[in-house]
């Protein structure tokens, strides 16, 4: 999603998920905070939820992978 130009990083703030949870295309998987706004990451794909790579109240690298999926047939996919 558009954070915001020129912004390099964020807040991770509040999880809507966890590992293991089945989510849908779009479904809202976490909420990231720049200086300018907070921002709610989408699911890019249906799948498992199977790893989450942060955790509330660490900074990310906007464009880094916070979460994986395992979309059937397909493997994991970085969001």
């Amino acid at each position: 999603p558009d954070v915001g130009e020129g912004v390099a990083e964020a807040e991770l703030v509040e999880w809507q998920v966890k590992v293991g949870d089945l989510v849908r295309e779009d479904a809202v998987l976490a909420a990231v905070m720049t200086d300018k706004a907070t921002v709610e990451i989408p699911s890019p794909v249906d799948g498992e939820i199977v790893w989450l790579g942060a955790e509330i109240g660490d900074t990310v690298a906007i464009g880094s992978p916070i979460v994986r999926l395992k979309v059937a047939g397909e493997g994991n996919v970085k969001a």
